[in-house]
């Protein structure tokens, strides 16, 4: 068992994604996404603030127009006050004369007249003075109305220039914090995440000799935030019956993303898929043709990956390889119904880690990068469990193809670095 047990260890965290910060004080920060969103909000706020001044200040120079209602309603109460002024000023000296003739009068009957006309000129004088009362309180009336308005006016003035303060100083925030993070995740640290998956999907479990199977690897995102660019990766691996020789070379591997067939390269890359979306999948077709002279009872297995990488800098990838045995069989022997089954890895054994997409039994909802979707049935399976090569069946075997894995592992690493 430990022949099985250390290489396997060795399909964990790939290298390329350690971490030196614990997991869940990774998780437990804001991704770039969420700190882009909040650079966004803080912009439109203060944005919102700015606008919310000058319209203000816009409205109180409105106010200060000759021609603003508020303006011309004081003005005809002013021009209304100083005419009632001049008509009891008119009256007041009326009132002068009447009293004037009056104390000149000699006869009887001009006395009786003049005093007639100093009543007449007191009651004028009077209605004059109520007038100019009314349009003086008019006019102050007028004037308290305007001075209201602007006082209201700078005092809101007043908050929004507050508003603007405060709306600053979280955009300024909001924009250190994201320049933090760029930086942070500029330094080249890339992170495993269980919230990106790869799985082989319709892989049968066993195959004949000189027989070409098409497959799915799916790539499934429930990280929270759209991936810039995800990099799948598969590599296939068998032994003949013993378990101790490579057989390599007789496994050809290809992907499409529906215009042709590709090899894998050197890389073990399976092309690429741009803008995943949080909660969707997308499907890279693979291809696995195994020659005639493939050894019969020999063991294979699939290994399937994925790297990310996004603009602002940030990556990541599976944190553990997935395994897919299969079993060759004679020529002429059709590929089994049966899918195969992925062996967990002792990360996957020992943790809560989410299932590779479609190993539930669902179906995704999103169509991958050619369009397409696909069921995949069964569970990862756990020590013991049924499959045509239950943990690659033989320990010998389990070594052997474990430890190419190990190299595909490391291969991968170096892959990143140079990336």
């Amino acid at each position: 068992m430990a022949a099985v047990t250390t290489p396997a260890a060795m399909l964990s965290v790939s290298p390329a994604f350690a971490d030196t910060n614990p997991a869940a004080q990774t998780q437990n920060k804001p991704s770039i996404a969420e700190l882009e969103q909040a650079v966004k909000d803080a912009q439109k706020a203060y944005d919102d603030a700015v606008v919310t001044e000058k319209a203000l200040v816009q409205s109180l120079r409105d106010v200060e127009d000759p021609k603003h209602p508020l303006n011309v309603a004081f003005a005809a109460a002013e021009k209304a006050a100083g005419a009632a002024a001049g008509k009891k000023s008119a009256a007041d000296q009326a009132v002068t004369d009447a009293k004037a003739k009056l104390a000149a009068a000699v006869s009887d009957e001009d006395k009786a007249a003049a005093q007639q006309a100093l009543t007449d000129a007191e009651a004028a004088a009077q209605t004059a003075a109520d007038a100019k009362t009314t349009a003086d309180n008019k006019l102050a009336d007028a004037g308290k109305t305007r001075a209201d308005v602007e006082v209201e006016i700078s005092k809101k003035i007043n908050k929004a220039q507050i508003a603007i303060k405060d709306a600053l100083a979280k955009k300024t925030a909001a924009e250190a914090a994201l320049a933090d993070a760029k930086k942070e995740a500029g330094k080249g640290d890339c992170v495993p995440t269980g919230t990106l998956t790869a799985a082989a999907v319709g892989l049968p479990s066993k195959i004949g000799a000189g027989t070409t199977v098409d497959f799915t690897l799916r790539l499934n995102n429930s990280t929270g935030r759209t991936l810039d660019q995800v990099v799948p990766t598969a590599y296939p691996h068998a032994t003949d019956k013993s378990g101790t020789k490579s057989v390599d070379q007789l496994l050809h591997l290809q992907w499409s993303n529906g215009t042709g067939w590709h090899d894998i390269d050197g890389q073990h890359h399976a092309g690429a898929v741009k803008a995943l979306r949080t909660g969707a999948h997308a499907d890279v077709k693979l291809r696995l043709t195994l020659d005639a002279s493939a050894p019969v009872d020999g063991t294979g297995v699939v290994f399937v990956n994925a790297d990310y990488k996004n603009n602002d800098g940030s990556c990541g990838g599976v944190p553990d390889a997935g395994m897919y045995p299969f079993q060759i069989t004679a020529v002429g022997s059709k590929p089994s119904t049966d899918p195969a089954k992925p062996i967990s890895t002792p990360s996957t054994q020992n943790t809560k880690s989410p299932a590779p997409a479609g190993a539930n039994g669902s179906t995704g909802s999103t169509g991958g990068s050619n369009g397409t979707t696909s069921d995949a049935s069964g569970s990862l399976a756990k020590t013991g469990s049924s499959s045509a090569m239950p943990q690659l069946a033989l320990a010998g075997g389990a070594a052997i193809a474990l430890g190419a894995g190990a190299v595909y592992v490391v291969r991968r690493r170096k892959t990143t670095d140079n990336a």
